[in-house]
């Protein structure tokens, strides 16, 4: 059984991103190593409006072989989208209702983890449905002031357990918890 990991990057003041929707604050450093978060999992949960932005990214032609390679390696999984406005484009499994059973069966399935990769609102209703088992937080030394909090609407607290920590070059700390349930 695989857990659903919730694999973020938030500003120090605890934001996902800025007013007017710019993540361009975000770090990625090779002490990252993202390649190595990405090989442990084999599906992505999207909400719609993430999965428009990102779900079929395509880096610049220019873009150095790393970010190639990392988005190739995103692009290889089984990805789910969940929307209330289902569509099709042949990419992606799109799940109108039934979220938190259709989380269920998935994490029931032979593999291995399931990144969360958002949105905001995707997010809180994993939280508020307690589907979230990994929290894995990179918290990036920025302070925004404004924009999209992380944690803005829990219904009740969060238990965590904190598993590990994990400091990089950039300034950047990640802490990986898992929900006390």
């Amino acid at each position: 059984m695989g857990n659903v990991i919730l694999d973020l990057a938030v500003t120090l003041d605890g934001f996902i991103e800025g007013p007017n929707g710019e993540i361009d604050w975000c770090i990625m450093d090779d002490d990252m190593d993202f390649s190595g978060f990405l090989s442990s999992i084999d599906t992505i949960f999207y909400g719609r409006v993430s999965y428009d932005m990102w779900g079929n990214f395509q880096p610049d032609t220019n873009a150095s072989e790393t970010e190639k390679s990392i988005w190739a390696g995103v692009h290889s999984k089984k990805k789910y989208v969940f929307s209330t406005q289902p569509k099709s484009d042949g990419k992606a499994t799109f799940i109108a209702s039934g979220l938190a059973d259709k989380v269920r069966e998935l994490k029931e399935k032979e593999g291995r983890d399931i990144w969360l990769y958002g949105g905001a609102s995707l997010i809180e209703t994993f939280i508020d449905l307690q589907l979230i088992d990994i929290y894995r937080l990179s918290i990036h030394p920025t302070v925004l002031g404004a924009g999209k909090p992380l944690f803005g609407n829990l219904r009740e607290r969060l238990n965590l357990k904190l598993l590990k920590t994990n400091v990089f070059r950039s300034g950047v700390v990640q802490v990986i918890y898992e929900h006390k349930k």
